[in-house]
């Protein structure tokens, strides 16, 4: 793991391909049929890479957000992000940008969730991404690709931006899934699937611990990925490398709404490797992160001091291979 060490202190560049205005609302029942009182709305930016560029900035790293954005909620995505400080590339396109819809009905504590497709890119919007990217990506140490790819966009696109990372040194860390992760076969340092991503990626059930680790070291196998990271909700984690396995145990909190958690997750573990720490210590903090996201009220980021306040209550890893040993 030596390349890690070239990361400390160093800038963090996160492409989102389908960025969302989130909205999120509540109200006291949800009935078909019926008129909903809501109560005032709350607006975030959202989608993968935007949501770990806004953590990151929280967490006190220096993040850069690429993304592409159209319309009104384009424009609006990228005055919060401003307004919050958090350095923005967006990229002007036709379409318009999506927003997401998130309700809470009072009465059951139950989330409901309407996610829109997005607005679909041309050749040349994927094109003029890319190529911003490779500059802003220049002079930076990670580059973090993050959520689902829109209509247009071929499922291998997230194969060209390893290569676009390859060919700038920069490390690349993902966190996508269906046909997005399902194309990618070579150039991620550090990919982090959920038990279900992963399920689906390999194609089969993946009911025990060692399953899931098999999993992780067969895609470790095929060149996709150096390291893994498999998110496991109230679980915790497992970090799987080519030769050992570590269970990050999950750090009780009140249960909140979980929208932004895994994108907590993989803000927290790249700023800690921008901090100097050892994997298994980053992916901690992303732990906690992750935890501190269900803090938050709607699909507001975790603050700062929830995040470092967990993480020193986050339970040391587990060494598998040891235990099983």
């Amino acid at each position: 793991m030596n390349e890690l060490h070239a990361v400390t202190g160093r800038r963090i560049v996160t492409l989102t391909m389908n960025p969302a205005l989130d909205i999120t609302t509540s109200t006291d029942v949800v009935h078909h049929t019926d008129k909903l009182r809501c109560s005032p709305p709350r607006y975030d930016p959202g989608g993968g890479g935007v949501n770990v560029a806004h953590i990151a900035d929280v967490l006190g790293a220096s993040a850069t957000a690429i993304y592409p954005a159209g319309g009104s909620a384009g424009d609006m995505i990228t005055r919060l992000l401003t307004a919050e400080g958090v350095s923005v590339h967006p990229i002007h396109i036709g379409g318009a940008t999506r927003e997401s819809l998130t309700v809470n009905e009072r009465s059951t504590e139950r989330q409901f969730r309407f996610v829109l497709p997005g607005p679909e890119l041309t050749l040349a919007e994927q094109t003029e991404c890319l190529l911003q990217l490779r500059r802003a990506a220049a002079s930076a140490a990670i580059v973090v690709a993050s959520g689902s790819l829109p209509p247009g966009v071929p499922p291998d696109f997230y194969q060209q931006v390893a290569n676009v990372c390859e060919e700038i040194g920069a490390l690349f860390f993902l966190d996508t899934s269906g046909g997005g992760l399902k194309r990618v076969n070579s150039g991620v340092f550090l990919l982090k699937p959920s038990v279900r991503e992963l399920r689906e990626c390999v194609g089969r059930d993946l009911v025990t611990e060692s399953e899931q680790i098999a999993a992780a070291r067969e895609l470790i196998g095929r060149g996709c990925a150096r390291y893994i990271v498999v998110s496991l909700g109230a679980q915790g984690a497992l970090l799987v490398t080519p030769d050992s396995a570590h269970r990050f145990p999950a750090i009780p909190v009140p249960a909140g709404s979980g929208v932004g958690a895994g994108d907590a997750m993989m803000a927290g573990i790249v700023v800690g490797l921008t901090r100097g720490w050892p994997l298994a210590k980053a992916v901690r903090l992303g732990s906690a992160a992750g935890a501190a996201k269900l803090l938050t009220p709607g699909t507001a980021p975790c603050t700062r001091d929830d995040t470092e306040r967990l993480f020193e209550r986050a339970g040391q890893p587990v060494d598998i291979d040891l235990v099983a040993g």
